[in-house]
C-alpha cells in the first residue's frame, strides 16, 4: 500500500481534532495549553505536506511551518506565565476558578 497526501492529511486533521477536544472538554489549565501545541502541530502536518506534495519550486509551506513553530513557542511562554501568575494569585489550576478575567 502506498501512502499518499491523503493519508497525511488525514494525520494532520486526527491531531487537529484531538486538540480542539481537548482544549473544550478539559479543565486544567496545563493540558489545555497542552491541547492547542496538539492543533498547532497537526496544521503543521499539513503545511509540510502541502509543501512535499504540490510545491516543487517554492518553499512556502517549510517557511511557513517554521514560523508556526517559533509563533507556537512564543504563545507557550506567554501562556505558562500568565498560568504562573494566575496560579499565584488562586493556587489553582482549574479553569473555573478563573472566571473573573
Amino acid at each position: 500500500m502506498e501512502i499518499t497526501m491523503y493519508h497525511y492529511l488525514f494525520i494532520g486533521l486526527l491531531l487537529f481534532l484531538i486538540g480542539l477536544l481537548g482544549s473544550v472538554l478539559v479543565k486544567n489549565v496545563i493540558k489545555v495549553l497542552i491541547s492547542i501545541e496538539i492543533m498547532l502541530l497537526g496544521v503543521n502536518i499539513n503545511f509540510i505536506t502541502f509543501a512535499a506534495f504540490c510545491d516543487n519550486i517554492r518553499f512556502d509551506g517549510y517557511i511557513i511551518s517554521l514560523f508556526y513553530v517559533g509563533i507556537g513557542a512564543v504563545e507557550l511562554a506567554v501562556a505558562l506565565y500568565l498560568f504562573y501568575l494566575m496560579y499565584q494569585k488562586k493556587e489553582s489550576d482549574n479553569i473555573e476558578k478563573f472566571s473573573d478575567l
